[in-house]
């Protein structure tokens, strides 16, 4: 199965370090991440979810959960995890799925046969309330994912979800954001009281709506 933007993240059931799951009943009302791990004991993933961990305040502060997903058991996980609370001096307390049969993974489109036909890829989604599939991003399974981006991209989605705008290349919340073409400059100068700033008419400014 291929999951794209925009489509309905599929529901499932699975155990985990925090015990049996349902996925929807987990995420309730709250953004998701789901994000995949080549295997347990591997030391990218190792910092990997020790920064995540370490994130907790942050996601909590957007109304965000995170659930990780590894091919191996639960008790491989729990395990891993206190080597990860060691060497990365934190508490991982988001639930971490056990997918020994893989059945999570393809249905989320994780192993990707001509990378590594058994270890899933670095896939990470982001999931809004409404269970759509908002961010797809896949890494290597040799390079360690960039959560500050994902940060990033989380606060953007936010924005855009609340307020009629776009954000432009490398924005960072608090920066100014972009009137998309559908608003028209004179719709733009009542929807934004700051103000607009006009470049082209296609590429107008405005300070981020809520700060």
């Amino acid at each position: 199965m291929s999951i794209k933007l925009g489509d309905i993240a599929p529901d499932f059931n699975a155990e985990s370090t925090i015990g049996n799951l349902n996925f929807y009943d987990f995420l309730g009302n709250s953004w998701g991440i789901l994000f995949s791990h080549p295997a347990d004991y591997t030391p990218v993933c190792t910092t990997e979810l020790g920064f995540t961990a370490k994130l907790k305040s942050e996601f909590e502060q957007r109304n965000t959960k995170t659930i990780a997903l590894s091919v191996d058991g639960v008790e491989d996980h729990q395990n891993w995890i206190k080597d990860i609370n060691e060497t990365q001096n934190t508490e991982v307390e988001f639930p971490i799925i056990a997918d020994k049969d893989r059945k999570i993974s393809e249905l989320y489109d994780f192993i990707h046969p001509n990378a590594s036909a058994t270890a899933t890829v670095r896939s990470l989604l982001i999931i809004d309330p409404d269970k759509k599939v908002r961010l797809i991003i896949t890494y290597p399974t040799s390079t360690g994912r960039n959560f500050n981006e994902i940060i990033r991209v989380l606060d953007s989605l936010q924005l855009v979800d609340s307020h009629k705008i776009a954000t432009p290349v490398n924005w960072k919340n608090g920066e100014d954001v972009i009137i998309p073409p559908a608003v028209s400059t004179e719709e733009a100068k009542k929807i934004f009281p700051k103000g607009v700033r006009e470049i082209k008419p296609y590429l107008r400014y405005t300070p981020q709506p809520n700060t």
